[in-house]
């Protein structure tokens, strides 16, 4: 375990050094280094604290299956979040007959300026890893967002800095390291209008795309949402 460490270490930080500071898309490039990273080891390299094999190979589905694999995944997540979106701390939503999104609202999840999960928001995303890692042929993207206030820089930061905490909750707790990806957008893809603090509250939160990994085109599920 401490020889994968090391090695996840280097990958990183070989990956960053490609980013010179003065790219004007080092930012922008920062998501796609950490999913590199969190595909990076493979085979059955620990265990998490609820017995589940973590960084086990990834299994492709058949085309056919995917609709009612998919479905199946979507009827069991809104069952055992019932009470959380509810309450409106997540939702669910399918854009597409293939893919599954979860919204989550950010400060249910996160503190002000802070990427360190909330205790009180940690049963919500067991029960979210739970059946992810159930249905273990689908690629996890998560993608973070903030509202505009602060320097787009910061928000940038901040966005990538969540995303990872919340990939690293969920590889933490069953989840393969090699279906996880990470990034952030900062405050560039808003949802609602920033001048009202509705709207901002909006475009403070983290999605988590759900894609299959179908046989004959694996690499789709890994390419980001959007």
């Amino acid at each position: 375990m401490k020889k994968s460490k090391i090695i996840v270490a280097g990958i990183a930080a070989a990956m960053l050094v490609g980013c010179a500071a003065n790219d004007p898309n080092r930012r922008a490039k920062t998501g796609g280094v950490i999913g590199a990273v969190a595909g990076a080891v493979i085979g059955n390299q620990s265990s998490s604290k609820n017995g589940k094999v973590v960084g086990a190979a990834v299994g492709a589905l058949a085309g056919a299956a995917v609709g009612n694999y998919m479905d199946k995944q979507h009827a069991q997540l809104q069952r055992q979040l019932a009470a959380e979106q509810n309450s409106s701390e997540i939702s669910l939503s399918r854009p597409d007959g293939e893919t599954i999104k979860l919204d989550v609202a950010s400060e249910v999840t996160f503190d002000v300026n802070s990427a360190s999960i909330k205790s009180s928001f940690r049963n919500s995303l067991d029960k979210v890893a739970d059946i992810i890692s159930e249905y273990d042929q689908t690629a996890v993207h998560v993608i973070g967002h903030t509202d505009s206030t602060g320097s787009n820089e910061y928000n940038q930061q901040l966005s990538e800095k969540r995303s990872i905490s919340v990939a690293g909750y969920l590889s933490r707790n069953g989840v393969q390291r090699t279906r996880l990806r990470s990034a952030g957008r900062g405050e560039n893809q808003p949802v609602a209008d920033n001048s009202s603090s509705q709207g901002r509250s909006q475009n403070r939160r983290v999605e988590i795309y759900l894609k299959p990994i179908v046989q004959g085109r694996e690499s789709e599920a890994f390419v980001a949402p959007y």
